[in-house]
């Protein structure tokens, strides 16, 4: 029975990342320039070179790896907070961590205006685990277990305190529009330099939730049954946490703000492949870069050559999937 679980579960993958090839070329060649599929191919696997070619792997090619990247990282840190709080209205950008990553980012700029992409990066981690405290802080002041609606309350008020910060930092050192360039949620102008810097970050971050799926998968399912299992919680937390972290942080710092990714993906996740960690973490991973390939490749045709920013059309498609999670979820959020 193990063996044909893990048969399955490895088509799945396999199916999903087949699904993400395919998106990938199609983002490959759709865009303002007309690229033909030939240049595509010469672009991936030989030296040769013309301006098209180049067009590729200067803009087009590092662009949608890191929509790849940042749609799995937002992916699966929303897996992982709505395992952990059992929330399904869990997501990095509803619960603090990218406001407070944005903050960190407008201080950065501010103080040090020649910070170079690195140290923005570790602002960003800074200032998303600095959000996290701040919401489970005031989530904490009531007492009693933390409800998924205290909890959302608490990450709104945050953000909202969070962005009025970094807008307050941008308008008193006047740098709005410098912390803007970061924040408005766009690939355009992405480097191989700033991929190469990211990358490692999201990919170390998805491989440690990969070690702790199965001990995501008990935690999410009864808390009380995963101490009976001699779950070592606190250790469990922490880690993930550094995880949610990480993988927020890396995202916000590479195209800014992108609400709404950590809470679609693995409600679509859950619902098409079940409820098991060591399926949801990969598949999130997987399918939260196929959806910011589609975004992204939607905001360069719908309206070209003029560029629909990626953060409003996932806006577009997020509000309504918020609202209907609400709904469905509103007996349960009390």
């Amino acid at each position: 029975m193990n063996r044909t679980r893990t048969k399955y579960m490895s088509v799945k993958i396999i199916a999903g990342l087949l699904v993400l090839i395919v998106m990938f070329a199609i983002s490959l060649l759709l865009g303002a320039a007309d690229i033909s599929a030939r240049d595509v191919w010469l672009s991936l696997t030989s030296h040769v070179t013309n301006a098209d070619i180049t067009k590729l792997r200067e803009l087009r090619i590092p662009r949608e790896v890191a929509a790849m990247l940042v749609g799995s990282a937002l992916g699966v840190s929303g897996a992982i907070m709505q395992g952990l709080t059992r929330n399904p209205l869990a997501d990095p950008g509803l619960l603090g961590l990218t406001a407070g990553a944005n903050a960190a980012l407008a201080f950065s700029v501010a103080l040090l205006p020649s910070v170079n992409f690195y140290g923005i990066m570790i602002a960003c981690f800074i200032g998303a685990g600095l959000g996290t405290l701040m919401v489970l802080g005031v989530s904490a002041l009531k007492k009693g277990a933390l409800s998924p609606l205290r909890l959302l309350l608490a990450g709104s008020a945050v953000s909202a305190f969070l962005y009025a910060f970094a807008d307050g930092i941008g308008l008193l050192f006047k740098v709005s529009k410098n912390v803007t360039m970061w924040t408005a949620g766009g690939l355009s102008g992405t480097s191989w330099g700033q991929i190469q810097i990211i990358a490692p970050c999201i990919i170390i971050g998805i491989i440690v939730a990969l070690f702790f799926s199965r001990q995501l998968t008990i935690l999410s399912l009864n808390e009380e049954a995963a101490i009976g299992l001699g779950l070592r919680m606190k250790y469990v937390k922490i880690t993930l946490h550094i995880v949610i972290t990480l993988l927020a942080g890396a995202a916000v710092a590479l195209v800014g703000n992108m609400a709404f990714i950590g809470l679609m993906i693995p409600h679509i996740v859950r619902a098409m492949f079940g409820i098991d960690y060591r399926v949801i973490i990969p598949m999130s991973a997987i399918w939260g870069a196929i959806f910011m390939l589609l975004a992204d490749t939607l905001g360069r045709t719908i309206n070209a050559p003029y560029e629909t920013p990626v953060v409003a059309i996932i806006a577009v498609l997020g509000l309504p999937f918020f609202l209907f999670i609400v709904r469905k979820g509103a007996k349960s959020l009390s």
